[in-house]
């Protein structure tokens, strides 16, 4: 019998989806669960997959590799879209297709398939991770693409039909569009659809409102070496359980959220709200250490690049040659960027109190007001008398 392998979350879509795919494709659907850090039951997932007659049930844990190899990188080039996103969901998808690419070719299966919709980012950058890794020989189904529910009651009437349970959120009703990882957790739909809403507090999952995050701010001390994180208040930290620390005293203090109205890669306008504590202080932390250990002409490259980079993994361009080529320039001087960063936490702000670095490329001798024996003034006006004349270059 032919295989499918099936991004699974054994949630309402991606049951449906498993359902629809048995039918229409006569098909063994492989369930397979990339644990990222999302709030997960794997029990449920278990439970709901062999409910629906699945035999194969996939969950891998990738927390520490994601943070690693996907997260921490983009930590390093300050990756942020459009001004505030730091790419939560957008930075998980290629991890996820790559693996589920090589357990169908472990598996000989001869397709995959994921829950995206036919108007969001996200079925862009899992095929784009698909066409990377399976080229032609996997074939890819997109059901939203294919199949004549239209709708979130299309939807519910099919998930009734086939005694799929159907989850409720806090006030009962059925769910947002929820995504969530170690990194972030986004919300969408329903009410914020409309940009004139506020959203409501209860759709928060990892933050504190700031007005009810305590009266008395927290300090953590992040430590650096080679550009990535390794500690927070002098303990040395997996990636996986660093991020863990700092989505708990980022999400008590209320740091982190961000209500967006963003430009998809399709298209088309769309409003989110985006919960990312840990990843906002590191992202603070990260720019900090630099202004201290890195010199103004690579400082100054890598700011001119960012929105690119940031733009490439917004829309599934990872892997590109054109990714992998601006993290090497990210990453050039990388091994100068080690130091601590104290950071104070307070009511949804960060503020940064202390820098520290073994670095010399910050110089309290030729910075000082107090010392003015080593800087040259007739090196200053001719400096500027040079860049007067530039004012008139077109």
């Amino acid at each position: 019998m032919k295989k499918i392998v099936l991004a699974y979350s054994g949630g309402l879509d991606t049951s449906i989806i498993l359902k629809w795919l048995q039918e229409n494709y006569k098909a063994e659907v492989i369930a397979y669960t990339s644990d990222i850090g999302q709030e997960m039951n794997k029990q449920k997932i278990i439970k709901n997959a062999k409910r629906l007659g699945v035999k194969k049930i996939i969950i891998e844990n990738l927390k520490n590799v994601f943070v690693k190899d996907y997260v921490f990188p983009m930590i390093r080039a300050h990756a942020v879209y459009e001004g505030v996103y730091l790419l939560g969901t957008s930075i998980a998808r290629p991890l996820i297709a790559k693996r589920q690419i090589a357990i169908a070719k472990k598996l000989n299966a001869f397709a995959v398939s994921h829950g995206a919709t036919g108007k969001g980012n996200d079925q862009v950058r899992f095929e784009l991770g698909y066409a990377f890794f399976g080229g032609k020989k996997i074939k890819v189904i997109a059901p939203w693409r294919e199949w004549k529910l239209q709708s979130r009651t299309d939807l519910i009437n099919y998930a009734k039909k086939n005694n799929i349970p159907i989850p409720k959120d806090k006030k009962g009703a059925p769910p947002f569009s929820i995504d969530d990882n170690i990194f972030h957790t986004s919300t969408e739909g329903k009410v914020l659809e409309n940009p004139k809403n506020s959203a409501p507090e209860f759709i928060y999952q990892r933050t504190v409102s700031p007005e009810k995050a305590p009266n008395k701010k927290t300090k953590v001390k992040i430590t650096f070496k080679n550009g990535d994180p390794t500690a927070v208040n002098g303990i040395k930290l997996s990636p996986e359980k660093l991020l863990e620390k700092l989505n708990l005293l980022a999400g008590k203090n209320g740091i982190g959220r961000v209500d967006l109205v963003e430009n998809r890669f399709i298209g088309i306008k769309s409003r989110g709200v985006y919960e990312t504590p840990g990843g906002t202080i590191l992202y603070i932390a990260h720019r900090a250490i630099e202004s201290v250990t890195l010199n103004k002409d690579t400082v100054h490259a890598k700011e001119r690049i960012m929105a690119e980079y940031a733009e490439l993994i917004y829309n599934g361009y990872w892997f590109s040659k054109r990714r992998i080529n601006l993290q090497k320039v990210i990453d050039k001087n990388r091994n100068l960027v080690s130091g601590d960063v104290v950071l104070s936490l307070y009511k949804g702000n960060v503020t940064i109190l202390s820098r520290r670095t073994k670095n010399k490329a910050y110089s309290m001798k030729k910075v000082s007001f107090e010392e003015n024996k080593s800087f040259k003034k007739s090196k200053v006006e001719k400096f500027i008398k040079y860049h007067s004349k530039q004012l008139y270059k077109s």
